[in-house]
């Protein structure tokens, strides 16, 4: 089951987040060969087009565990102020070639307007 978790970003300004993922032992995740996919929307229900793809890297070394989800302001720029969902999902191959896939983020985030533009 996903964490659940809000935060608050401002439109007009670049976003960016890191995460530390670990086991159950506390251990990093090994995050080699994964691939990191976050998406933002209006709400659960809203078209593709109202769908904003974060940015995701997986540091280098992948054993290290950290991954970052990024905005760039010229995509908040076009949020309207209000509540968003988003989730974060990892995927991976397994050994019989099947794509697994693990949410493991997932919450609302607030968009506060911008004065300044």
């Amino acid at each position: 089951m996903a964490q659940y978790e809000e935060f608050t970003i401002d439109a007009g300004a670049d976003f960016a987040m890191e995460l530390h993922l670990t086991n159950i032992d506390g251990s990093a995740k090994n995050l080699t060969n994964y691939v990191v996919t976050a998406k933002l929307k209006k709400n659960y229900n809203s078209d593709s087009d109202e769908t904003y793809n974060f940015t995701t890297l997986v540091a280098d070394p992948g054993t290290s565990g950290v991954v970052t989800l990024s905005l760039a302001n010229t995509v908040t720029d076009n949020l309207k102020s209000g509540r968003y969902v988003y989730d974060v999902e990892l995927s991976y191959q397994d050994s019989a070639s099947n794509t697994v896939i693990e949410r493991i983020l997932e919450g609302r985030m607030q968009v506060t307007p911008s004065v300044t533009k």
